[in-house]
């Protein structure tokens, strides 16, 4: 059976209503499956504390983590074109169970962030449901869908450093990751109900479809465009994050997880627009918006560089980069998505790897930057990559 012929009878098979129902869980599932590769960022000074380590120690945690998020990406997303969909899901979803708990026992730095890696690259779990939402979607409203997804997706992202600022302070880091892996295994437990099953779309060995991404790279330049523009774009979001609770637990805020993890509620309100765009670019030129995007994480850390440090600078900034971010994504899936039919979650796969790169990248060099030049020198990394972001957005792909 096709793709085509698949994805046609899972519309004429669910009714509208019944639609509604998986795309909620579609949405659900994605941001639970993600979040785990978040929820170190905010309990961070609680982890340094526990282990008597330095901040830059600490701050290994979430950019190795990050790193095994896009190897992942790279080479565990792309089985959704070869495996059937629902068993890869449910089989990551039993792995990163058992990673999560592994955190939660860990003895030692060392293996908290081994665990970490793990739990990043099962962190393409949060991927694996974009496809398919393409899948079942209607040709008409397919950008809506995956805007509802990759909205679910995002807000995971973003509510799990609140979620995990708020558990952390209260019972503890540990209660965090022991709270993660019951999410978890309750979203599989409702996949396994309620998921269909596709014949997949690829033929061959893992090997050649691994080889077959590159010849994606080079055969699709608005792919190429699309990954180099969302890494300079997703490269702020990762200095913010990784940054932000040392910024908080310094003088003169003097907080701590659960402040920081507050700050998700302000990313998830700009996470909220990703849908918007979505529904934008089905109707209206993408590229357009991703050039907004550009721009809007460029006023963001240029308001932030320039203004006093306050709480409410914060909360505006990471609210209009946020919701850059998020748009950019949403507008560049719009782009991929109709490239090749037959290779969806590869494209998915590769687009989001170079995201994850750049988040991974900006984790590692936001956290140099604080260490060097404070809160500046973050911001600074944020309003050089936005500008990059920017002028690759505006040069004008071949195909």
């Amino acid at each position: 059976m096709t793709t085509t012929s698949n994805a046609l009878a899972a519309r004429k098979a669910a009714p509208a209503q019944r639609l509604d129902g998986v795309v909620f869980l579609l949405a659900l599932a994605s941001g639970a499956g993600v979040a785990n590769v978040y929820y170190v960022q905010p309990i961070l000074p609680l982890v340094q504390d526990a282990f008597g380590a330095t901040s830059y120690q600490a701050g290994l945690a979430p950019t190795l983590t990050q790193v095994g998020y896009a190897l992942g990406m790279l080479f565990l997303a792309p089985l959704g074109d070869l495996v059937e969909r629902k068993r890869l899901i449910l089989v990551k979803s039993a792995l990163m169970v058992l990673a999560l708990v592994l955190a939660a026992i860990t003895p030692t730095l060392s293996l908290l962030i081994v665990a970490g890696v793990a739990i990043g690259v099962l962190g393409s779990l949060g991927q694996d449901f974009i496809p398919v939402a393409a899948h079942i979607a209607p040709e008409a409203s397919r950008g809506k869908v995956v805007g509802i997804v990759t909205t679910g997706l995002l807000t995971g992202i973003l509510l799990s450093r609140t979620l995990s600022g708020f558990v952390g302070e209260a019972f503890g880091w540990r209660a965090v990751y022991w709270m993660a892996a019951g999410l978890v295994a309750a979203t599989a437990v409702a996949l396994w109900r309620v998921l269909p099953t596709y014949a997949p779309a690829a033929k061959g060995s893992y090997v050649s479809l691994i080889r077959s991404l590159g010849t994606l790279m080079l055969e699709h330049p608005r792919l190429r465009k699309a990954a180099l523009t969302q890494a300079l774009l997703a490269l702020p979001l990762g200095a913010f994050w990784s940054t932000l609770a040392f910024l908080l637990a310094a003088p003169p805020f003097n907080m701590g997880a659960a402040a920081a993890g507050a700050f998700g509620f302000v990313g998830a309100a700009g996470a909220m627009g990703a849908s918007v765009f979505g529904h934008l670019a089905d109707k209206r030129n993408p590229d357009v918006f991703v050039r907004v995007a550009a721009v809007l994480v460029l006023v963001a850390f240029v308001g932030m560089l320039i203004l006093p440090v306050t709480i409410p600078v914060l909360i505006v900034g990471a609210l209009v980069f946020d919701l850059g971010v998020m748009a950019g994504l949403v507008s560049h899936q719009a782009i991929i998505a109709n490239l090749d039919h037959s290779a969806r979650s590869r494209l998915n796969g590769l687009l989001m790897t170079s995201a994850m790169i750049g988040v991974a990248v900006g984790a590692a060099v936001g956290n140099w930057a604080w260490g060097t030049y404070g809160w500046v020198g973050v911001c600074g990394v944020g309003v050089i990559s936005a500008v990059l972001a920017l002028l690759r957005s505006t040069v004008r792909s071949p195909e």
